[in-house]
């Protein structure tokens, strides 16, 4: 008699970490293994790191500990730790030492190899598999399990080049390089056949897909966006994430010009401060920022920008801070991901000096999120109160499960009353706009 294998996968991190998530999903699928939704049930137990923020790794350590106890009542299980952290040596050296019950450690460049990792293990070899390479091509043709039919995450490119003095992407994703178009589209046609409505393409700055020059069919960023949108029974085209040096006409162009892509743009700004930004090597100014936002908005005039923003960076001054503030008055962003900096070892601004107190940091961060609250509710009841808006249903709530739930074209959450299958898309009028997401009914 077969006895049922079943994998659990844990993800911290970006969508780039969830994509790899489903790319080890498809691998195990492949092997006959069905997925298991407590962890404690897994035979493999994958657990997928980050380490952009400083609490993704209090929680991938607070979460690698428990395991211990798990794995030795569990016979035969096996523990695999991969991602972003694996990539940094400092951290797999400290996975070694301290937690022995890990059988597997793989980086973000062979992700792909996982299946052979495993078989190593499962053949008997009681020797830690160990495989992190510094950087390497992308995988094409890698099987994946993915979350949902209707919509897709889609890698158009890996890695980094721009070395932001705070970041750490550049050194555990490696350089640019980009996926070949004719690839790309395949995946989506591929997507589209069997019912998929939209795909977010991803990448760690999309707009310098192409640019380096190593795939062999030259295409830049906004003709993707053009090609993409031919393919039929793909309706939204979502996409992460847009340098503000690198968003040129063209990009804006190709958003402006195709109804399929949607009027969304994430942009992280990071501060407001020029002074500040040029420490950072983000290779734009304060100016330089709010004019590309203008340019959007005077081309494509319900546009939502998004945006990231780190409070307390080394030597960051009041006045920088109230640079800051200067721009989320002026931009009025619809959302942002906000955080108080951490360094990360291995980064140029870990060895900076002029660390802000942290009590210092504490209050800025409260005044911008007060200031980002109240621009967001404002920006929610002039784009929505009143109007309907199109949405593309996930299910039900999660705060009520008599609503459905779901995201407008510019990105917004929505939960609503009504009928409507996952997976549609549906009008919905807005009854009451909100600093975090939308009520609504569908529209009759």
């Amino acid at each position: 008699m077969n006895i049922e294998k079943k994998y659990h996968i844990i993800t911290f991190g970006c969508q780039m970490n969830e994509n790899d998530s489903e790319k080890i999903a498809g691998i195990l699928t492949k092997k006959g293994y069905t997925y298991a939704e407590d962890s404690k049930d897994a035979d493999v137990l994958v657990i997928n790191t980050c380490s952009v923020r400083g609490n993704a790794d209090d929680r991938f350590f607070g979460n690698l500990g428990q395991f211990k106890a798990v794995k030795q009542k569990k016979e035969g299980m096996i523990i695999a730790v991969c991602g972003c952290m694996m990539q940094q040596e400092i951290h797999i050296n400290d996975v070694q030492k301290r937690y022995p019950f890990v059988d597997i450690i793989f980086g973000t460049h062979n992700v792909h190899q996982f299946g052979e990792f495993l078989d190593r293990k499962l053949e008997g070899n009681k020797k830690r598999v160990v495989e992190v390479i510094s950087d390497g091509p992308i995988a094409e043709d890698v099987p994946m399990k993915r979350e949902f039919d209707y919509k897709a995450y889609v890698t158009i490119m890996n890695g980094c080049d721009n070395f932001c003095t705070y970041c750490i992407v550049p050194y555990t994703r490696g350089r640019e390089k980009s996926r070949p178009a004719s690839k790309i589209i395949q995946e989506i046609r591929e997507l589209a056949d069997n019912g998929c409505k939209e795909v977010m393409l991803l990448g760690q700055n999309v707009n310098s897909y192409g640019k380096r020059g190593e795939i062999t069919e030259p295409c830049s960023f906004a003709e993707l966006l053009d090609r993409v949108s031919e393919i039929e029974g793909i309706e939204r085209i979502r996409f992460m994430t847009s340098h503000p040096k690198d968003l040129t006409d063209d990009v804006i162009e190709a958003i402006a010009r195709n109804e399929k892509v949607m009027n969304s743009v994430h942009l992280p700004l990071q501060s407001g401060s020029s002074r500040v930004l040029k420490l950072m090597n983000r290779k734009y100014d304060k100016e330089k920022y709010l004019q590309t936002v203008e340019k959007l908005r005077e081309r494509i005039p319900d546009i939502s920008i998004t945006t990231d923003i780190i409070v307390g960076f080394p030597t960051e001054t009041e006045e920088d801070f109230a640079q800051t503030l200067d721009v989320v008055e002026k931009v009025r962003f619809d959302s942002a991901f906000t955080f108080i900096y951490s360094p990360r070892h291995g980064t140029k601004a870990a060895s900076m000096e002029g660390a802000v107190d942290d009590a210092v940091v504490k209050v800025r961060f409260e005044k911008l999120m007060d200031l980002l609250h109240a621009k967001m509710l404002e920006q929610s009841v002039e784009k929505y109160e009143g109007k309907t808006v199109e949405v593309l249903v996930d299910g039900h709530s999660q705060k009520d499960e008599n609503m459905l739930c779901g995201k407008t074209r510019g990105g917004k959450l929505v939960n609503f009353h009504g009928e409507a299958p996952m997976g549609t898309l549906v009008n919905v009028k807005i009854t009451k706009p909100t600093t975090f997401h939308l009520l609504g009914e569908v529209a009759e």
